[in-house]
């Protein structure tokens, strides 16, 4: 048996703009995790997880022995996860094998809800790590964010890869994003090894941030899922005021992002606040500018209830529902923002940043 789990994450400052090849945000990798048994199997495999409901999805090899078949297609993460690090096995001269696999989460509530942590980011890492082990493939934590990203976005070619990034290196993190529509076509036109070495790598970047000092992390769920591709695509817009207006929001979150930062790096607590509160008002610009409501009245309430007792809060990631996060000074007492959250049913999470995890001295 084999054991593996990731953990979910959550967007500090820069979603959004991470879209863009390039572009930086800061986010945070949480300790509620996605959980992955792996046990070898003969004949056929089967995949057991609450999203495909209380019957297995088995699966076997098409006769080209890389290609897998379901039993009832389903175009998701884990099965992009499987079939991108089959074709690396196979490209490598491994011998195929069959393996069943069992899937558990903690990044949604009793009813299945989402806490909107990141949940087919942290699968498709758990997934990728046991199929490594199981094949020793031998993959650093590098190349499997790699081929983390490269299954993901099979699926969702816009989506940024942060949400990969802190599932897999944990803790605090800066992180660009590569040219992903390069990489798909490579992916398409060539192998897995060729797309892992391909230059468009060359943008992506994950670096390491301290902790904040002085400043007590709270999450806050909403109860109401977003859509992040819906959002991300609605947000873009058409037409050179919409071009304009982004590009200008591009140049301000990165600004934002990098005083961020500093401001970590430096331990300024006050500095980080102020990033913080800027970050949310620049989610409000681009939703106002694009027509999209991204800071729900939930959110709103979460967001204020900080500001208006000397902490800061903003929407992580998508905004639409979800979550939001706040940063509480030493001086704050929390119980005050907890409060408020109780007057709009706004549910506190309990969680704590995930360690730091895997090597990032060889990108």
């Amino acid at each position: 048996m084999i054991v593996t789990r990731a953990p979910g994450k959550l967007y500090v400052a820069g979603e959004y703009a991470v879209v863009e090849p390039g572009e930086p945000a800061v986010l945070i990798a949480v300790d509620r995790y996605l959980t992955v048994r792996l046990s070898e199997s003969t004949g056929s495999g089967r995949i057991r997880s609450g999203e495909y409901g209380s019957a297995a999805l088995e699966w076997t090899r098409a006769a080209d022995g890389v290609s897998m078949l379901l039993e009832h297609q389903s175009a998701d993460y884990v099965f992009s996860a499987l079939q991108v690090v089959e074709s690396l096995r196979d490209e490598r001269g491994i011998p195929a094998r069959y393996f069943d696999l069992d899937i558990s989460s903690e990044l949604d509530d009793a009813q299945g809800r989402k806490f909107g942590l990141g949940s087919s980011a942290a699968v498709t890492v758990a997934v990728i790590e046991a199929l490594d082990q199981f094949y020793g493939l031998g993959l650093d934590s590098i190349e499997r964010f790699k081929v983390a990203l490269l299954a993901t976005i099979r699926i969702s070619p816009n989506a940024s890869g942060g949400d990969l990034a802190a599932s897999t290196f944990g803790g605090w993190v800066l992180y660009t994003a590569p040219d992903r529509a390069a990489l798909r076509r490579e992916l398409e036109a060539g192998s897995v090894s060729e797309a892992l070495a391909a230059d468009a790598w060359d943008l992506h970047s994950v670096t390491r941030l301290p902790d904040p000092v002085g400043l007590e992390l709270l999450v806050g769920w909403t109860g109401s899922p977003a859509s992040t591709n819906r959002l991300v695509d609605s947000v873009r817009g058409n037409g050179r005021e919409a071009t304009t207006a982004h590009e200008l929001f591009l140049q301000e979150s990165r600004q934002n992002v990098d005083a961020l930062v500093t401001a970590l790096q430096g331990e300024d607590a006050d500095g980080v606040l102020t990033r913080i509160r800027t970050a949310r008002r620049l989610l409000q610009q681009l939703g106002e500018s694009s027509g999209i409501r991204l800071e729900t009245p939930a959110l709103t309430a979460l967001c204020d209830a900080a500001e208006a007792h000397g902490a800061a809060g903003k929407p992580s990631g998508a905004g639409g529902g979800d979550c939001g996060i706040v940063l509480v000074p030493e001086t704050v007492e929390r119980r005050q923002i907890l409060s408020a959250w109780e007057t709009h049913d706004i549910r506190l999470l309990d969680l704590s940043v995930h360690p730091p995890q895997g090597a990032l001295d060889e990108q």
